[in-house]
């Protein structure tokens, strides 16, 4: 069992790095538990599936939380048979569900949360989730609760990893929607707008403006001129002959309805807003999500094994492993000029 750190004054800086720690010391793992956090995505549910079968099948018991960390800091924990994980493979979403806990955002609340482990005999936690899920699971294991990380997110924004679990399926998703409105748009002479997810990243609306043909882009991590970015290209359009049109934005870099009304205004041609939002979190995931967060939840089980905690799993040049948590969320990713070079080209 693992020793928490209750000393409110004095929690380290750091999470304890278990390559410097010898392993003969570490107490063997019998219990570990597994949360979804943040926004749910397609695949959550494969991964659970393979922490609970790989974890089983390697000796544990496997415990589920429900509403992730406010339902861990609150007791809302169960085992988990593999029983309880069958038909789950093809469904969106995730049967553990998720919230997000301003009480885990505070020392306090995240005191609570390793005690409520401890009451349970948790061993290791594994937590699937973005960027903020894994902030919390460092402030665990700076509080001494051994952690392993899995990224799940459709906006792929996780510095150290190429890519996160959902990404594949919401990008489809929004391509789907996407040529059924250029369909609609080129019986009219027409602009469609639509806003994809990404607020802090634009890896979606980039690849699916890729996808989709769009004429214009607009993402968070690159500043654009409206009247050159946008609207001059628009009219280029036209006076080449072209009778529809497609806007992608990430929502963080604009409203798709006020990009919409401006369009119009500037150009007389119609132009109509879609915003796709929590479209893009449902339906079922894609082969490549389900394999990948099996797969990497394989990996995870694999390391609480080998008593490596403290670990995110990513995938790094093809290949799935594990990088330290502090060095992981230390990490910055950001999209190439070379691919919005690409891009315009393109458009």
């Amino acid at each position: 069992m693992f020793k928490l750190v209750y000393d409110e004054t004095n929690v380290p800086d750091k999470a304890p790095n278990y390559d410097n720690i010898d392993k003969e010391t570490v107490e063997p793992v019998k219990r570990i538990a597994v949360l979804t956090s943040g926004g749910d995505a397609p695949g959550m549910n494969a991964a659970i599936r393979s922490i609970v079968r790989t974890g089983i099948n390697s000796g544990f018991e496997v415990f589920g939380i429900t509403r992730g960390y406010h339902g861990l800091w609150k007791g809302e924990i169960s085992q988990i048979t593999t029983r309880d994980v069958s038909e789950k493979l093809q469904r969106g979403g995730t049967f553990l569900m998720t919230a997000r806990s301003k009480t885990m955002m505070e020392l306090e609340g995240q005191i609570k949360a390793a005690r409520m482990l401890e009451v349970y005999g948790i061993d290791a936690l594994v937590v699937i989730g973005g960027d903020g899920s894994y902030k919390g699971a460092r402030a665990l294991a700076r509080l001494g609760v051994p952690v392993i990380g899995i990224p799940g997110t459709i906006d792929n924004d996780i510095a150290s990893t190429e890519y996160t679990i959902g990404y594949d399926t919401s990008m489809n998703t929004a391509m789907e929607a996407i040529d059924k409105l250029r369909d609609t748009a080129s019986s009219h002479e027409r602009c469609s707008v639509i806003e994809v997810m990404g607020r802090h990243a634009g890896y979606i609306a980039l690849n699916v403006a890729i996808a989709t043909g769009a004429e214009c882009l607009l993402i968070p991590e690159v500043p654009y001129d409206f009247d050159r970015d946008v609207i001059r290209t628009i009219l280029d359009g036209r006076n080449k002959g072209k009778r529809h049109y497609i806007v992608i934005v990430a929502e963080g870099a604009g409203n798709a309805t006020e990009i919409a009304e401006k369009i119009e205004a500037a150009t007389g041609i119609e132009a109509r807003p879609t915003i796709l939002g929590h479209l893009q979190r449902g339906g079922s995931p894609t082969l490549r999500d389900r394999t990948m967060a099996t797969l990497m939840s394989a990996h995870a089980i694999d390391c609480i094994k080998e008593k490596r905690f403290n670990r995110l799993v990513v995938l790094q040049n093809g290949k799935i492993t594990d990088v330290d948590i502090e060095e992981g969320l230390a990490m910055k990713k950001t999209i190439s000029q070379e691919e919005i070079d690409k891009f315009n080209l393109l458009s």
